[in-house]
């Protein structure tokens, strides 16, 4: 049978986010499929088992389990009661200026992100860390509280940390660490100049690469080219502007440096499949 590509729908246009709580009493199987959003699995009563590439997985309560960026996978419960809560997020939404160099952390050009659930199945105080903090968004999303948008994004990178600081095999943390470094003045030039044209030559300078090899550098590193990269760092500046500042899509453009339209609304709808005034207009309605 062939994999389907799961579509996430958030709830919160705010929150690029979904949880919920499954209950499943019947013995049955959710067949092959994956989407580009991460996910993390929360064994709350029950078994599940979890087919993951050509390995599967038995969980029980108490156990938690990650699962990358487009991860082909699919469960079973083989019988009884199953309760679990599922948490979807992507992962790029999470990290700001100040925190966007721990991206490289997890772009899984190496390492997948599934690789580090040995860190659950050997810490248990990682494993049940992890298990508050998504019990914890759960509730949050849940009961919906003021700020709890704020909670939920200090959660999620509570969980992040908690992977880094209990990665003892150095599959994320240690990994390339020196040749990252060497990157970080090229992030901070792209966040200082994101209203000008960036060019790959302006970063190779920065770097003192040839062309050719940094191109291939910062794609190693970050797991995007370094293109992708800034325009995605432009739309993540233009969604901040639209909803805090009185502006037209027009000055939006012109204040990320995409003041040709058509490519302004060509990338934006790459990243959030919608045109800016429809995000403005769906997100400051959640607001109200």
């Amino acid at each position: 049978m062939q994999a389907v590509r799961e579509k996430i729908e958030y709830e919160n246009p705010l929150l690029s986010l979904k949880i919920w709580h499954e209950k499943r009493h019947v013995p049955g199987i959710i067949d092959w499929h994956y989407h580009p959003e991460c996910e993390l699995l929360l064994i709350t009563s029950g078994q599940l088992e979890i087919d993951l590439g050509d390995q599967t997985y038995t969980m029980h309560e108490g156990d938690v389990m990650i699962l990358g960026n487009s991860q082909l996978h699919r469960d079973r419960n083989k019988g009884g009661l199953l309760d679990y809560i599922v948490l979807q997020f992507d992962l790029n939404t999470f990290f700001d200026q100040s925190t966007i160099p721990y991206l490289q952390y997890f772009n899984e050009t190496k390492v997948p992100l599934s690789e580090m659930n040995y860190i659950f199945r050997e810490n248990v105080t990682a494993r049940t860390e992890a298990a508050e903090c998504i019990q914890h968004i759960h509730q949050e999303a849940y009961n919906k509280d003021s700020g709890y948008e704020l909670a939920v994004n200090m959660l999620i990178k509570k969980l992040l940390l908690i992977l880094i600081r209990n990665d003892s095999k150095g599959l994320l943390a240690n990994q390339d660490r020196v040749e990252r470094i060497r990157l970080k003045p090229v992030l901070d030039f792209v966040e200082e100049h994101i209203h000008d044209r960036i060019s790959v030559e302006d970063a190779c300078r920065l770097v003192n690469m040839s062309y050719y090899y940094f191109v291939k550098f910062f794609k190693k590193m970050m797991g995007l080219s370094f293109t992708e990269y800034v325009n995605f760092r432009k739309i993540k500046r233009a969604e901040q502007l639209l909803l805090t500042r009185d502006m037209s899509v027009t000055e939006v453009g012109d204040q990320i440096g995409m003041a040709n339209m058509a490519h302004f609304y060509k990338m934006f709808k790459r990243f959030n499949e919608c045109s800016p005034k429809e995000f403005q207009r769906k997100m400051l309605a959640w607001g109200r």
